[in-house]
């Protein structure tokens, strides 16, 4: 069995995940690792650049920070030591408004903002899995990005701790970040790569 199918059938913490040198990427999401896919196509890569270029000309100068993957981001069950979290990410795009999170590592604890751009092979885990992670570590606002359709799916959590029902954007239109007042993201622009 070669190391792809061990890595995916055993249990991981961040400790592991940290020592491999394997030059690939890597997901744990409660102990189970995910590959990463390949290379984002050009479509994806322009619609990542947009997004960081809006969204970083509205935050310049503001006390927050915009990350994108590859950036680790550790959601710990508890107050675990690093080297036993469970569960690292690496989110198309995040921003982090409590600043007290960062370290030379990444992110230790919830984003405020969750952007995940989908793939044909992301799609679903960013769908269920990611969907789920994201809610139960409380997340604020997560953005699913569709490419293909040209569309944004925006969910915020409400006051229950759970995702309502999505607000919906097409590329003819824009998005509000709802974190955020007075910023809101031109589609037309992103989606027109």
């Amino acid at each position: 069995m070669g190391p792809l199918a061990l890595k995916l059938e055993e249990t991981y913490t961040y400790g592991d995940y940290f020592r491999w040198d394997d030059g690939e990427r890597w997901e744990l999401i409660d102990g189970v690792a995910y590959s990463m896919s390949p290379a984002p196509a050009r479509r994806r890569q322009s619609i990542h650049r947009e997004l960081m270029f809006q969204l970083t000309a509205y935050l310049s100068g503001k006390p927050y920070e915009i990350y994108g993957a590859p950036f680790d981001v550790r959601l710990p069950d508890n107050n675990e030591a690093d080297e036993e979290v469970t569960t690292v990410v690496q989110p198309d795009r995040v921003i982090i408004c409590d600043l007290s999170k960062l370290d030379d590592r990444g992110c230790r604890g919830a984003p405020d903002l969750v952007i995940e751009i989908l793939s044909p092979s992301t799609s679903r885990k960013d769908m269920t899995v990611k969907f789920d992670l994201y809610e139960n570590r409380r997340v604020r606002e997560y953005w699913i990005v569709d490419p293909t359709g040209g569309t944004v799916m925006i969910f915020t959590l409400g006051g229950d701790g759970r995702y309502g029902r999505p607000r919906m954007y097409g590329d003819e239109g824009t998005a509000p970040v709802g974190i955020f007042e007075h910023l809101v993201v031109d589609l037309k622009t992103v989606f027109m790569g």
